[in-house]
């Protein structure tokens, strides 16, 4: 066997076990968002896990605790258990809302 042929070998043997591992990944991270939902209003300032409009992008990008358009991703059926010190309830909403003044 040439050099060659070894190292085209190796390189498919490399590309065929990253597929493999993003296979299971994504498996792994479909499975996990079934059991979890977005909780508006609990992410900390800097925290989230993503946005809901004007003041975020993305994750990590809340200006400040409780931001009722920014979302954190928590164990489906808890969000409206969760403490929120801005929603009118006093507990995380499953949708984005206006903080209380």
């Amino acid at each position: 066997m040439s050099a060659t042929t070894r190292t085209l070998s190796a390189s498919a043997l490399v590309l065929a076990l990253g597929s493999a591992l993003s296979l299971a990944a994504v498996s792994t991270a479909h499975a996990t968002d079934d059991a979890m939902e977005k909780c508006f209003g609990v992410a900390l300032k800097g925290k989230n896990d993503c946005a809901a409009g004007a003041g975020t992008t993305c994750a990590g990008t809340a200006k400040m605790d409780y931001q009722g358009n920014a979302w954190k991703s928590v164990p489906k059926g808890t969000c409206t258990t969760m403490e929120s010190k801005t929603s009118p309830t006093g507990f995380g909403q499953l949708e984005a809302f206006k903080a209380k003044s």
